[in-house]
């Protein structure tokens, strides 16, 4: 029942993340809410190991979240197969889209109306990216503090700033490439997480 669940829900979010991978952090974020596999701070974790890892994020998300998902209580066949049966959720929508259209392109190619749809879905792609980076912003930059009130993460805003100044107002790294950063991020992870 678990993996027809991690199915359904990734199969969901695949059909409707239109935009992307990050279009599907707003889609794992009701997730959490709805399932109880992971919380707010184990996705904002989840994000930063994605966004470093090689491929696509919704798909790095998609197989991390049913590799814990399976772990739990299930063991280490228990995770690869709820790895296996998310990403598969998550891209069977895809897939048969791409199929469906493949098969009817030739006729849709010059439709006005086809057009006029994918147009219209460009703003509906960047508000769930912005609401993701937002969502991920916030994740980062505050805490929720024993009172149940968001608490500045000062770690988070020094991390931030110091990122904004290599990036933006330091003649001497503001050209280097985006890995670099996503390098001394995760060393500055670690480091703030010892």
């Amino acid at each position: 029942m678990l993996y027809l669940r991690l199915f359904w829900e990734f199969f969901k979010t695949g059909l409707f993340a239109i935009g992307g991978g990050m279009a599907t952090i707003p889609f794992l974020y009701d997730i959490s809410d709805a399932t109880g596999w992971f919380t707010h701070n184990d996705l904002a974790n989840m994000i930063a190991v994605s966004e470093s890892t090689p491929g696509p994020i919704g798909v790095n998300m998609a197989t991390y979240v049913g590799f814990i998902t399976g772990m739990n209580g299930n063991g280490t066949v228990g995770a690869i197969l709820g790895a296996v049966i998310a990403t598969l959720g998550l891209i069977t929508p895809c897939i048969l889209v791409i199929l469906v259209i493949a098969a009817i392109l030739k006729s849709f190619r010059d439709n006005a109306h086809v057009n006029h749809a994918f147009y219209g879905l460009r703003p509906a792609s960047t508000g769930l990216i912005a609401a993701a980076g937002l969502s991920v912003m916030v994740a980062n930059l505050f805490q929720e503090g024993m009172t149940g009130l968001a608490v500045i993460n000062w770690k988070g805003w020094i991390l931030a700033t110091v990122l904004w100044l290599l990036t933006n107002k330091i003649q001497k790294t503001k050209g280097l490439h985006p890995i670099v950063f996503i390098g001394l991020a995760a060393v500055a992870g670690i480091l703030f997480s010892m």
